[in-house]
């Protein structure tokens, strides 16, 4: 699962938003101040959600520090200082997009799973599969195989959580972008139709393995 940081000092603000992110699927630390930020920033995580207005330390001092260390982590600033200088700073700052207060909660999940996405290349897990995000292309052995757009959605979540069970509300919600309470035929058959054009076997799968009742998962290099 997926780590975001949310630094914000405002609760009216950070507890609906910590509550959106954790429907996401992603698993939310909430800090309140710039130290205690900095310092779980290094524990490792996919996202920094990081309020500009922090007491302790200036949340762009946070993100420059970051940076400072060599952290390559996607920092998404929240910031209620619209003018053109301060989103000038924040992205010299080391900032990869930001957000202006009062913002819509469905144009900062869009950010945030933009950020999540971005990179040239995705892990090769295991090492006969992998994809060029930027690109779109998905490879099996170094050969291209040609998926549609959901195809690719869907192989990039479940190499992204390689050896994990993803459930399967989680991949409708990001694959399809939306809250799915219903039937999930039409991820069963994405999921075949990947299988297909991959090589595997639902019996024996070497790579998409069904876990009945929960989801799928990418099974790592033994």
């Amino acid at each position: 699962m997926t780590r975001v940081l949310l630094a914000e000092d405002d609760a009216a603000i950070a507890e609906p938003l910590a509550r959106a992110l954790r429907r996401e699927g992603y698993d939310v630390d909430v800090h309140g101040d710039g130290p205690s930020a900095l310092a779980a920033a290094r524990e490792g995580f996919g996202l920094v959600v990081l309020d500009l207005g922090l007491p302790g330390m200036d949340g762009l001092d946070v993100c420059r520090e970051l940076r400072a260390q060599s952290s390559t982590v996607p920092v998404l600033v929240l910031t209620a200082r619209a003018d053109e200088v301060d989103t000038v700073v924040g992205l010299d700052a080391g900032a990869d997009d930001y957000v202006t207060k009062p913002f819509r909660l469905a144009e900062l999940l869009a950010r945030a799973r933009a950020l999540l996405r971005r990179g040239t290349v995705e892990p090769a897990v295991p090492a006969r599969v992998r994809i060029d995000v930027d690109a779109r292309l998905a490879y099996l052995d170094e050969e291209v195989v040609a998926l549609t757009a959901k195809e690719f959605d869907l192989l990039r979540v479940l190499l992204r959580e390689a050896g994990r069970v993803v459930p399967r509300e989680q991949i409708m919600r990001e694959v399809w972008d939306a809250d799915w309470y219903g039937s999930t035929k039409t991820l069963d058959m994405h999921v075949s139709w990947l299988r297909r054009k991959l090589g595997d076997d639902a019996g024996q799968p070497r790579f998409i393995s069904t876990v009945r009742g929960v989801g799928f998962r990418f099974e790592r290099p033994t």
